[in-house]
């Protein structure tokens, strides 16, 4: 009797690849660019604050994927809560445009959002939570999405994780309390191919498509940069996660940084098809004069903050 066959190793190439790369980008508000922008020179200035020795701890950067929370945000409201992960700060700054007070909390200087004990993957403030724990969120998410499912009928909670998180079996507990108890949870999957150093053909068997499946939860996968055509794409599926239909969205996206301040294991090539995804020379080109104003106003705040922060006190 022979041997049966081993598994057909998985990649990011078994994704969909975005087939309207270079059809013209749906029209965004300049507050939309200016917040990609934003995240964009923010988390450039952190990389160089720890090369000039600045910095301590680590921190992750979302360095091409700056697009997906501020696709999130416009789909969500103030009410909602918002779980983020180890690579949150777009997050923070999609949800509440505070560069100074992320950048002193990373440094632990005056005006820090969390007084400067919570770095840059703990962060609490208002309807937002962090944590560097992977997976921790989603089963907190559930319990939120379930207290507003009992007192502010029409809120959802949004968890953000990465496609290596889908290790951790609270993930699975979480999306079986979701799915049988009819609960507001938009679980986003920022899936970059690789969790910290190893790559997704190595950590991952099946798909999250068919994991969400398996709980009768709806999966949508999004492999666009064009922030308008994924707002307008998954309108309708979050308007139904408030009405209590648990949605799991997964954004086929890519990481230019490394997974932290300078251990990226990546080949040469991978990095490459990485930044010829990237978004930023997409919209660069659509609207050269539009987004060079308002790249020079990004960048210039962001110089600003980070001498003004620099020069604090320690919180």
């Amino acid at each position: 009797m022979s041997a049966p066959a081993p598994p057909r190793e998985r990649s990011r190439d078994d994704l969909p690849h975005d087939e309207g790369a270079h059809a013209p980008l749906g029209e965004l508000p300049d507050e939309d660019l200016s917040s990609m922008l934003t995240i964009r020179a923010f988390e450039s200035a952190l990389l160089d604050l720890f090369d000039r020795g600045m910095l301590n701890g680590t921190t992750h950067t979302c360095l091409g994927q700056e697009y997906v929370p501020v696709a999130l945000e416009g789909l969500l409201a103030a009410g909602d809560h918002v779980f983020s992960n180890h690579r949150g700060h777009g997050h923070y700054l999609a949800r509440h445009r505070d560069p100074e007070g992320l950048l002193a909390e990373i440094m632990g200087r005056r005006g820090a959002v969390c007084g400067g004990v919570g770095g840059s993957q703990h962060i609490r403030r208002d309807r937002y939570l962090s944590t560097g724990v992977q997976g921790e969120s989603l089963p907190v998410a559930c319990g939120v999405a379930l207290h507003l499912k009992r007192t502010e009928p029409g809120a959802l909670a949004c968890v953000y994780v990465g496609d290596g998180t889908f290790g951790e079996g609270a993930v699975y507990e979480a999306l079986n309390i979701a799915s049988l108890w009819d609960l507001p949870l938009l679980v986003v999957v920022e899936n970059n191919g690789i969790a910290q150093s190893t790559p997704l053909a190595a950590n991952m068997a099946g798909s999250i498509a068919g994991r969400a499946a398996a709980f009768a939860v709806e999966h949508r996968l999004v492999d666009t940069v064009d922030v308008a055509a994924i707002r307008r794409g998954l309108d309708a599926a979050v308007r139904a996660v408030r009405q209590g239909r648990p949605l799991v969205v997964e954004f086929a996206t890519h990481r230019l940084g490394p997974h932290s301040k300078g251990d990226d294991t990546r080949s040469a090539m991978d990095i490459a098809q990485a930044r010829a995804a990237d978004w930023y020379p997409r919209y660069a080109a659509a609207d050269p004069e539009r987004f060079a104003r308002l790249d020079a106003v990004a960048r210039a705040h962001i110089a600003a903050v980070t001498a003004d922060v620099v020069a604090r006190e320690l919180s």
